[in-house]
């Protein structure tokens, strides 16, 4: 339990260090796929970077990220195959890591980072007045689909393939 705990954290960790590489030094709208509909049809893409070597270090550390959700995913698996896990322990690992990553998006990412710290808006100051009077968070409806029903499905099919071998 303690390694899945571990695993999530990592998990959410990588995920927000793909949304910081994305936003601060790619800067490519491409990325933007899950802002909301107004925030992305006011975005202005940048030509330039922010200082010299930014997309450098931003792939980088997006790759970085990759990588580290990749190890999380063989780490959970291998451990996995390692203690015998059965068809719903590693039904509970897989919806665990998923479900404290979601949570972590919704209020640490969407709300504190984005919202409250206004991070996105730093650069990207176009959307600053779709961004204003929002309370909490965005795409709450697709936040929670992917909480309650897309995440224990991936979960359910990952931990059936997982009892297959």
């Amino acid at each position: 339990m303690l390694l899945t705990i571990f695993l999530a954290i990592v998990f959410c960790a990588a995920m927000a260090m793909m949304l910081i590489s994305c936003v601060a030094f790619i800067q490519d709208n491409k990325f933007f796929g899950s802002a909301p509909k107004e925030a992305r049809e006011v975005i202005i893409q940048k030509e330039h970077e922010l200082f010299y070597g930014a997309r450098a270090i931003g792939w980088t550390l997006f790759i970085i990220s990759v990588l580290m959700i990749l190890g999380v995913g063989v780490i959970a698996v291998w451990d996995g195959f390692r203690s015998g896990f059965t068809f719903w322990q590693f039904f509970l690992r897989f919806v665990l890591i998923f479900t404290i990553y979601k949570i972590c998006d919704m209020v640490l990412i969407d709300n504190f980072l984005l919202l409250k710290f206004h991070f996105f808006q730093h650069y990207y100051p176009e959307v600053t007045h779709v961004m204003e009077g929002r309370k909490y968070g965005f795409n709450i409806v697709s936040q929670l689909l992917k909480l309650f029903a897309i995440f224990p499905a991936v979960s359910a099919l990952a931990a059936w393939i997982c009892t297959l071998f």
